[in-house]
């Protein structure tokens, strides 16, 4: 038995008078032919544009800002009094930008993770130089080939040599 709804229906009235069919719920509701008002009707794509990447618009941000730290010092040079003295206060060029910090190194000792679950580790594998979090990683360590002690020092970026 077939399913419900799955037999073939006639289109249109079945007198067989030729009536006009009004728009489907479809056509009613599409915007295709609608205005459209964020879109300019006067925009032409300028051919000559090119694509940058990252690094040049970065660049050119930096060189941007430079060009307007250089003109506000030109500008205060000018207008500088007679008798040398600046203006009081925090100049602009004291004020950090996200793109112009820097930060000195920490002092604090690096932190050392467990190389095979990621957590920290306070132990260090005397054999391979594995460090692990606890006992049961340390049991798992135990139990590695030597290429596989490798692999994990090499994912870490130290030069692996295993004893």
């Amino acid at each position: 038995m077939p399913p419900k709804g799955s037999g073939k229906r006639k289109l249109g009235s079945t007198d067989g008078s030729a009536t006009p069919q009004g728009p489907t719920p479809a056509e009613q509701f599409s915007y295709l032919h609608a205005p459209r008002p964020f879109k300019n009707p006067n925009y032409t794509k300028n051919v000559n544009r090119r694509a940058k990447n990252l690094k040049n618009v970065l660049t050119q941000e930096r060189e941007r800002e430079r060009m307007e730290r250089d003109k506000r010092r030109r500008e205060r040079e000018e207008a500088m009094e007679v008798d040398g003295d600046a203006k009081d206060g925090v100049t602009e060029d004291d004020m950090p930008f996200y793109t112009s910090i820097e930060a000195p190194p920490s002092v604090l000792p690096q932190r050392r993770y467990c190389d095979i679950t990621g957590l920290e580790a306070p132990y260090t594998e005397p054999a391979t130089g594995l460090r692990y979090h606890d006992k049961s990683v340390y049991e798992l360590i135990k139990g590695l080939s030597v290429s596989a002690a490798k692999d994990y020092l090499a994912a870490r970026g130290v030069n692996p040599i295993v004893k």
